[in-house]
């Protein structure tokens, strides 16, 4: 299960360039494509089988395979709303992460940058008001670089500290489940599920 996912994980950073324009790698470019293609549609079906697990929640679409500048972007997400959310609200999503020697799919306490208002970044912040325990996460943004955080007491402290003081941008929260030999589709999404429940604290406060 999940071989597409695994292979393209391998092609992180590999510029798109059409095989009509490729010269010599336009079967290269072809193979690109196809794979990209694939993934996301595996990634695709993992999001549509996971929706109708965490109704009301409903999934927005699921990422390209490659960015606007054209390069190959394996790691997928799909962001997840309830029907009354309002676009610049706070949203779970699920995101492909790792290489193709670990990898897995985490689920996060997040926004989707380009539809966030100036009311956006104050609500997610929010996510700190309430204690946390590993295996649950921090993702922080700090000077542009993104920093895995553990969850703990004294880190949650931390972050609003830096929160405080600007130093953070933002923090997400997050849960990982890593895909391991022989698991399957249907205990996957079960196992996502359990986040959503695991982030529902978190995303309320978010909203709240």
């Amino acid at each position: 299960m999940f071989e597409n996912l695994k292979a393209y994980l391998t092609q992180q950073g590999f510029k798109y360039i059409k095989p009509e324009k490729a010269g010599p790698l336009a079967e290269e470019m072809i193979a690109l494509k196809t794979l990209g293609q694939s993934a996301r549609a595996e990634f695709t079906e993992i999001a549509k089988m996971l929706a109708l697990k965490v109704a009301p929640f409903e999934m927005i679409r699921v990422s390209n395979w490659a960015n606007q500048a054209q390069v190959a972007r394996p790691h997928f997400w799909c962001y997840y709303k309830q029907p009354e959310d309002s676009q610049d609200d706070v949203g779970l999503a699920i995101r492909l992460y790792g290489n193709s020697a670990d990898f897995g799919i985490s689920v996060e306490v997040s926004f989707i940058e380009r539809k966030k208002s100036k009311a956006t970044l104050a609500k997610q912040h929010k996510v700190l008001d309430i204690p946390i325990a590993e295996p649950l996460y921090y993702f922080s943004q700090e000077k542009g670089e993104s920093h895995r955080v553990s969850g703990t007491e004294a880190y949650r402290q931390m972050l609003r500290q830096k929160v405080a003081s600007g130093r953070v941008r933002k923090v997400l929260v997050k849960y990982d489940i890593p895909i391991l030999e022989g698991l399957d589709l249907v205990t996957l999404t079960d196992q996502l599920a359990h986040g959503f429940d695991k982030l529902l604290p978190y995303y309320r406060a978010a909203n709240s």
